[in-house]
């Protein structure tokens, strides 16, 4: 339906209504709050994706009988069509799973993502941070002497997030694994 950041908006807007129904003034606030704290979020963009979502029969809207302040609130609902839309890019775990703009909804999802898709994600997003470490450490190593102690203050400090961002995944990663063989250990010791 849509591509790069109209997936990620779509995504968000699927998982939070599969939540519960919400209004548009509900969902723009559960948007920020989840969308805010990985990038901008862009107001203009969400009416349009509620309107494609519409006409594509992903979600319905429902005219509640009470009217607040004079008016009735449109309610979005998820349908039969939206549940299986979700499920479909839950289960995308390929590149752009992974990515700065994508991964922290996707990540935010993760309870509804069956478990070899998120250890997916998981490795996919730690071997990207990885690779943006060598290539930032190496550019870094030729262009020191260049920087002023400010410039090379904001690397080290770029450099320190990204590791930190490495461990929590190198964290989360081996939670999964631990996670995956439990259920085996315990089938075997009823045997």
């Amino acid at each position: 339906m849509a591509g790069g950041q109209g997936r990620v908006l779509e995504l968000a807007v699927l998982g939070s209504l599969h939540e519960t129904p919400l209004h548009g003034y509900e969902l723009r606030k559960r948007l920020n709050a989840l969308l805010g704290m990985f990038r901008a979020f862009s107001y203009g963009s969400l009416y349009p994706c509620l309107k494609s979502l519409l006409e594509h029969g992903l979600i319905a809207e429902e005219h509640p009988t009470e009217a607040v302040g004079g008016r009735s609130k449109i309610v979005y609902k998820l349908t039969a069509d939206g549940k299986e839309r979700l499920q479909d890019l839950l289960t995308q775990a390929g590149p752009s799973a992974w990515e700065d703009e994508s991964f922290g909804v996707h990540f935010a999802f993760f309870r509804h993502t069956e478990a070899e898709v998120r250890l997916r994600i998981l490795e996919g997003r730690r071997s990207r941070l990885e690779e943006r470490l060598d290539s930032v450490r190496t550019a870094l190593a030729r262009t020191r002497e260049r920087l002023d102690s400010y410039t090379l203050e904001l690397q080290r400090h770029g450099l320190e997030g990204v590791e930190r961002e490495v461990r929590w995944l190198n964290e989360l990663i081996a939670t999964e694994r631990r996670a995956s063989q439990e259920p085996e250990r315990d089938t075997s010791s009823d045997e």
